[in-house]
Order: C-alpha cells, then structure tokens, then sequence
C-alpha cells in the first residue's frame, strides 16, 4: 500500500472542496431553473390556458348542477 505524504493529503482534499464546490453551485443553478413556476408557465402558456378553461368550464358545471338540486327540492316541496 502507497502511503501519501500530509501535503498529498492536504492537496487531494482540497481538490475535493473545489470539486464539491463546483457540484452544489451547479446543482443550485439547476434547482432554481426547475423551480422557477414563471418560466415554466411560459414555457407551457397553451397548456396552462386549456387547463384553467377546463377547470373554469367543470366548476361552472359542477356549481350550475348542485345548484338545481337546491332547486328542484325547493320545486318540489313547493308542489305539495
């Protein structure tokens, strides 16, 4: 087994620090990119207005359908 001298040492771990370095600024600058909710809606705008009229035109429905519940009980206990 080589055995390395305290300065090899010293040397290989900074080189680990630089390297390591290097990794998590990379990995921020990833992470920002991934996590910036903006440019993704930009980036997917026709995707993101389909589904804001799908959702608008299912909760229209939804509302406008339990609503004539409500009305139709009120009909028919009216008719008694």
């Amino acid at each position: 087994m080589a055995s390395r001298t305290p300065e090899e040492i010293r040397a290989s771990i900074e080189a680990n620090r630089r390297e390591l370095a290097s990794s998590v600024q990379m990995l921020r600058n990833e992470v920002a990119e991934v996590t910036d909710w903006r440019k993704q809606l930009r980036a997917n705008q026709q995707n993101a207005m389909i589904g804001a009229a799908v959702v608008g035109f299912v909760a229209a429905g939804g509302i406008a359908g339990f609503g004539s519940l409500f009305t139709r009980r009120r009909r028919h206990r009216a008719a008694r």
